[in-house]
């Protein structure tokens, strides 16, 4: 996994550097995570905080996490202009440090493809799902296109060790894994992003 001092560099320019793919690409998944998120929730690998205009009030209460204390930062300035309230952790996706059963919701967007294994993590976001919470996560993933699988491969084979980035998973084939059961997800055109809502028993 990349260190966050590797994010903690990144956050000043990321909005900026992503806004293009943002706009035509991320945003309609992060709509489709948030609108299913409902009562006390956790977002991990909250990043600078896109997600956080989404959330309407059914979330209750609100707590976001993320592994660099600088992106966590500027995801906490997004909130205070928001108007929202929320609790901020500096945790690693895959050892939490929270209490199990905790959330009746867990959000976490566009940080599997950087883990180094998704269902370790996975696991960890389910453990603090209370029975019958609904862990939402939205990832770029293996397209379903011959063409973009080709251009995957080759991301893959250039992406830096820095910033661990992987393009061809697909947490929803992985879900089963984790004790969570799949109910809902949805893709965009070529399955370029891949959206899934599961279960906790």
């Amino acid at each position: 996994m990349p260190e966050p001092a590797y994010w903690d560099r990144q956050a000043a320019t990321w909005d900026r550097s992503t806004a293009f793919v943002e706009r035509r690409l991320l945003a309609p998944a992060r709509r489709w995570v948030t609108a299913r998120a409902a009562g006390r929730t956790l977002e991990v690998a909250v990043g600078t905080g896109a997600n956080l205009p989404y959330y309407d009030a059914r979330v209750s209460d609100l707590t976001i996490t993320d592994l660099s204390p600088v992106m966590l930062e500027a995801a906490v300035a997004r909130a205070r202009t928001l108007g929202r309230e929320v609790h901020s952790l500096i945790a690693d996706g895959a050892h939490l440090g929270l209490p199990d059963d905790a959330y009746d919701t867990v959000v976490c967007t566009f940080a599997m493809c950087c883990v180094p294994d998704e269902v370790v993590v996975m696991r960890e976001l389910a453990r603090v799902l209370r029975p019958g919470g609904t862990l939402l996560l939205a990832d770029h993933v293996e397209s379903s296109a011959r063409l973009g699988r080709g251009v995957q491969r080759v991301l893959d084979a250039f992406s830096s060790a820095e910033s661990g980035e992987h393009h061809r998973r697909r947490p929803l084939l992985r879900a089963g894994e984790t004790g969570l059961r799949v109910v809902e997800h949805d893709a965009s055109r070529w399955r370029l992003v891949e959206q899934l809502a599961a279960r906790a028993a």
